[in-house]
């Protein structure tokens, strides 16, 4: 007979749970037998005497099988089935340009994508931008659709790790978010559940990342490529920096423009390029579709160059409702701010700190991100032109500019961006884009 209690009493206790305790546990989770007060008792267990890697596969996988997995083998892909998942971060637009890069290099993307979470922006919600836009086809259609273009960005539906929605819900109340073994288990269910053969992981570090330090970050991508890989999908992570914005800009019709920029050629802001290529090379390395980082590089440049990644993308916005035109008229149809102000430089010197996290919390202040759930999208409002780590400025020079719906949420998004940035006389150290790699 299956008690909960006996199994958070294990945990409690220190000891290791067995697959069958976790397999029982989440399957009363789904059944509803288990009461979200035992979720709690659970994930504060976990959360002070932590999980083996055993252990974490085994949540992993029986949070995957709470719900439905989705196969492609019926459908005879001629390449592998591969995807990229990020901490979460601010201008961290990677997804929008590798799923259509990666697809004309071969790949097949089905990209589940969240929303946005506190100061960081979220994939959807950029999409949301684009009129029309549906995050949440049917199966059939979202399969169909990878079939057929290469990629597809949607967003999670009910029928995928639904015990971790649940679980995720009471994390969020109960202070148990930051365990490093239960973010494993959440991310690694969802993208298990998408049918995956590989996946490359992006962990944030700095001041605009989800883990507090960089030690922090270091064991979030080890854990995730044990557990990924100990679960039978290969799994690599890439630590990558989030100092400073990772472009020139956050928001969310404004990075929808971002994205055609990049994807046609107009203009490719360097350490998105470094970060977007080192993690679609990543992807085709893993999957076999390069032999090497050179090979991937060449492919990937290929598909930006002959204007493919770009047809990718114009293709999956078009066959999911949005404007057939987007790419070439995208004025006509995102949305633009009602207000734009520039942010001035106070002192002559160099770029020498960002608090990145409070970029993206002026934009939530814009009305670019939710302080609820239930919270609307200002979809116009964000940031562009932000000045970079060591760039020189001169006083009264504009590090930024301000895209508001009306002139008081502009001064105040102005004071906090002016508050995120710290100019000194000395020119920083500057970090690399990309840290490590870990596999």
């Amino acid at each position: 007979m299956f008690l909960p209690q006996e199994v958070i009493r294990k945990k409690r206790d220190g000891l290791a749970l067995s697959d069958a305790d976790i397999q029982a546990f989440v399957q009363g989770i789904t059944a509803g037998q288990v009461t979200d007060s035992q979720i709690a008792a659970l994930a504060m267990a976990v959360f002070f005497n932590d999980m083996t890697v055993p252990e974490r596969v085994a949540l992993t996988r029986a949070m995957r099988d709470s719900g439905q997995v989705l196969e492609w083998r019926s459908l005879n892909l001629p390449g592998p089935v591969v995807d990229k998942h990020s901490t979460g971060g601010v201008g961290d637009l990677t997804s929008l340009l590798l799923g259509p890069m990666v697809a004309a290099c071969g790949g097949f993307v089905p990209m589940i994508s969240g929303r946005g979470l506190g100061h960081t922006g979220g994939t959807l919600d950029k999409l949301d931008a684009i009129p029309g836009y549906n995050t949440a086809p049917d199966t059939d259609t979202f399969r169909r659709l990878v079939k057929e273009i290469g990629c597809v960005i949607i967003g999670q539906t009910a029928q995928l790790a639904p015990a971790d929605k649940r679980v995720y819900a009471v994390r969020d109340v109960t202070a148990t978010v930051e365990s490093v073994a239960m973010i494993t288990a959440s991310i690694l269910s969802k993208k298990l559940s998408a049918g995956l053969d590989a996946l490359v992981m992006d962990v944030k570090a700095g001041s605009g990342a989800f883990m507090p330090t960089f030690e922090k970050s270091v064991e979030l991508a080890e854990s995730i490529v044990n557990v990924g890989n100990g679960a039978g999908m290969k799994t690599a992570a890439l630590l990558t920096d989030m100092n400073q914005s990772l472009a020139p800009c956050a928001g969310n019709a404004i990075e929808i423009r971002c994205t055609i920029d990049y994807l046609t050629g107009k203009h490719r802001p360097a350490r998105l390029h470094e970060v977007t290529m080192a993690l679609s090379a990543k992807m085709l390395v893993m999957t076999g579709l390069a032999t090497d980082n050179v090979e991937a590089h060449a492919k990937l440049q290929q598909a930006l160059d002959s204007g493919e990644a770009a047809e990718r993308f114009a293709r999956m916005v078009a066959n999911l409702g949005g404007p057939s035109d987007l790419l070439e008229a995208p004025d006509r149809h995102l949305a633009q701010a009602a207000v734009t102000v520039p942010v001035k430089a106070p002192a002559t010197g160099f770029i020498h700190r960002v608090n990145c996290r409070g970029l993206g919390l002026a934009v939530v202040g814009l009305g670019g991100g939710r302080h609820r759930a239930e919270d609307g999208i200002d979809y116009s409002v964000g940031l562009t032109d932000l000045a970079e780590l060591g760039q020189a400025v001169e006083a009264g020079q504009t590090i930024a500019l301000v895209h508001a719906r009306d002139a008081q949420s502009a001064a105040l998004a102005v004071d906090e961006v002016l508050a995120a940035y710290q100019v000194a006389e000395t020119a920083p150290a500057l970090p690399a884009p990309v840290y490590r790699e870990i596999s």
